[in-house]
């Protein structure tokens, strides 16, 4: 049974993360996973997490409908069916490390390249690659972080669509996750209930909500600058904690 600091820290933590995802699209998923290691076992993190990170994304795709990009959508699915079914016959093993040091490399890498070599979500083979590379990662390690968000960071997309799709794509993967892992990802007999569950489902909607306030008031110029600068940082903590791994593996 949780203790009543750890459950309000949490409560706490799934509404500001999902703000943070509500404005920038990205960052917050990465932070909420990472206390819920802290506090919770591998299997109740996992499944807290993709609950709450589904429910958070299909709210902000629902507030900005109007918005998601129903090509990218479709050529996203199409890459993440395909991955899909080559993980559901392979059942790969990965490595830790190099899962966190790839994600980690993809945002430095992708701003480095001349823009026309760039990957790019709204080019038809980018968004078919940004579904096969982003659902692989949640497959092998429960997060996509930067490997995702760099198919969107140099786009000339409008902040609107780009936060829009993305949760419309993201919900694909958060749904393929909880496919997959299956019965690993249950609850019962953890330290996690229901209860606790569907609370964290409805603030991770709270938190969404209220980004949209943000959102409306921000400029496309200041989400560009802003979104780059985060992209950077997540990939740098992704990178640091890879070379961690590796060292003391």
């Amino acid at each position: 049974m949780l203790s009543t600091p750890i459950l309000v820290a949490l409560a706490i933590t799934v509404v500001v993360t999902s703000f943070m995802s509500g404005v920038f699209g990205m960052a917050g998923g990465m932070i909420l996973m990472g206390l819920l290691l802290l506090i919770l076992p591998v299997p109740a993190a996992m499944m807290m997490h993709g609950a709450t990170q589904l429910v958070a994304n299909v709210w902000r795709a629902a507030l900005w409908y109007r918005y998601v990009s129903v090509r990218i959508l479709a050529l996203y699915v199409t890459g993440s069916l395909v991955i899909f079914a080559v993980f559901a016959f392979i059942r790969l093993v990965p490595n830790t490390a190099m899962v966190y040091i790839i994600m980690g490399l993809m945002p430095f890498v992708s701003m480095a390249l001349p823009i026309r070599y760039a990957p790019r979500a709204d080019l038809p083979f980018g968004a078919v690659l940004s579904g096969l590379i982003s659902t692989g990662f949640q497959l092998l390690s429960g997060v996509s972080g930067p490997a995702f968000d760099v198919f969107f960071v140099r786009t000339e997309l409008d902040r609107r669509t780009v936060v829009a799709t993305k949760a419309a794509c993201q919900s694909v993967s958060h749904l393929a996750k909880l496919a997959y892992f299956g019965g690993m990802l249950a609850i019962g007999g953890t330290e996690v209930g229901w209860p606790v569950m569907a609370t964290a489902m409805v603030l991770a909607v709270v938190g969404t909500s209220l980004s949209r306030i943000v959102l409306d008031r921000m400029n496309d110029v200041q989400f560009r600058s802003w979104t780059q600068r985060i992209v950077m940082a997540i990939g740098f903590v992704y990178l640091v904690q890879g070379v961690r791994e590796l060292v003391l593996a």
